[in-house]
């Protein structure tokens, strides 16, 4: 499945050189597909939604609890979904203890796949297999390595993934309201690309648009829309009030000159097209 790429749905996406795909849709249709969305491509921390999905559905099944310890010491397993265990980016020791700032962290995704692989019995990867991919049937991702980063596929399993954010399948709706809603309120931190956050808000595994300036949304975005971008330069986006989902691919990882400055323009644009 393929569109024209010389006369994309959106006039922003004629502002990138390099091939493209996006798909919007709410939860019973899709609305527009641009590009070729059948291209495999790296999500980079796309990925992470995916395996927060996984480990809300561990949670559901009653494998897992929110508030067990898991990670550094004192550290929950909510602390690691909301990005506010004290973990660093990538390695080395805590910074400090939790809860105390929002500190973007591969290490934390990494330490929760490890923590949820011994509470289901599998590696991680096979879970996520076992409790997403397979029930969504989101046929093309391939998923063998880290819990932050490694996931890749096309972009209409991204779609599927932020459908299911939007309309719970596989876990409650409640345990999805809770997914979607801030965690540990006012924690200040750095949004990767887009600089400091006061707050910085987040929920289990996804981030909450809220107030943030700059940010890779549409600057009048509803302040409920969360999701996640990733430095492959893809992002999913789901709107819960408005009942939209945007997943976006791309040939180029993230620019700051490109994708910083291009997205949030697509984005006010999609909004402006279908939201009611």
């Amino acid at each position: 499945m393929a569109t024209n790429s010389d006369q994309p749905t959106y006039p922003s996406l004629a502002r990138f050189d390099f091939p493209t795909a996006l798909v919007v849709a709410d939860a019973s249709h899709v609305l527009s597909v641009d590009g070729d969305v059948e291209g495999v491509y790296p999500w980079k921390s796309v990925t992470k939604p995916l395996a927060a999905l996984a480990t809300l559905v561990a949670i559901e099944q009653g494998h897992v609890r929110l508030d067990e310890p898991a990670g550094p010491e004192g550290a929950t397993v909510r602390h690691l979904l909301a990005h506010a265990s004290g973990l660093p980016f990538e390695a080395g020791a805590p910074a400090q203890a939790p809860g105390r700032r929002r500190v973007y962290s591969n290490l934390g995704f990494e330490a929760l796949a490890e923590h949820v692989a011994a509470r289901v019995g599998m590696d991680f990867p096979t879970w996520v297999h076992v409790a997403v991919l397979e029930p969504l049937e989101l046929d093309s991702v391939e998923f063998t390595g880290s819990a932050a980063h490694a996931a890749s596929g096309n972009v209409l399993d991204v779609l599927g993934l932020g459908i299911e954010l939007l309309t719970p399948t596989l876990i409650s709706a409640e345990l999805g309201a809770q997914a979607r809603t801030v965690q540990f309120p006012g924690l200040d931190g750095v949004l990767p690309g887009f600089g400091r956050q006061s707050p910085n808000d987040w929920g289990l595994g996804y981030e909450i648009r809220a107030a943030k300036s700059p940010h890779w949304t549409a600057p009048g975005a509803d302040p409920a829309t969360f999701g996640h971008f990733g430095q492959s330069g893809s992002f999913l986006w789901v709107d819960p009030n408005a009942g939209l989902v945007a997943a976006f691919l791309g040939e180029l990882s993230f620019r700051e000159s490109v994708h910083g400055a291009i997205w949030p323009d697509l984005n006010a644009e999609i909004l402006e097209a279908h939201r009611p």
